[in-house]
């Protein structure tokens, strides 16, 4: 693609949606045909008339992954860890997730995985390791899953 139009390509892709800086580097080196010195300055021009915006991105992540995916703040905080989120901008995107809504996608995870387990002899061990997969803190999910097969049981 011609330098000229990569700038514009750019800008018309982070107005449609949230992107992080690693994201828009990796683009911006493709259509420039492996120009890193050229995407730095590229990714430079987007940051500073915020177009890109860590922060801004990681609290989106944040939300989306845990209301519509049902992740955990720990499996968020990895993901994003691994997009080159500085901890500062992780830290606050994790403070904005609702902790109750969290909590009540947890339940609803785990009583789907329940029912489709039922009859196993490893059902708890197997509900632990599926919500410490999604994200969860083992402390939380210990609890749901002791409350879970209690509301089972009777």
């Amino acid at each position: 693609m011609e330098k000229e139009k990569v700038l514009p390509y750019l800008q018309n892709i982070c107005a449609k949606r949230e992107y992080c800086r690693s994201e828009i580097l990796k683009k911006a080196e493709t259509a420039l045909e492996g120009d890193r010195q050229a995407a730095q300055e590229m990714l430079d021009s987007l940051v500073a008339d915020r177009f890109v915006d860590d922060a801004r991105y990681a609290a989106a992540f944040a939300r989306e992954r845990s209301s519509l995916t049902g992740w955990g703040p720990e499996k968020i905080r990895y993901s994003l860890m691994m997009k080159g989120i500085s901890k500062a901008d992780i830290s606050a995107a994790l403070e904005q997730i609702d902790s109750d809504a969290a909590e009540v996608k947890l339940h609803k995870l785990l009583t789907a995985k329940c029912h489709s387990l039922q009859g196993d002899p490893f059902i708890k061990f197997k509900l632990i390791k599926y919500a410490l997969s999604r994200g969860y803190r083992y402390d939380e999910v210990a609890s749901a899953v002791e409350n879970i097969l209690s509301k089972n049981e009777q």
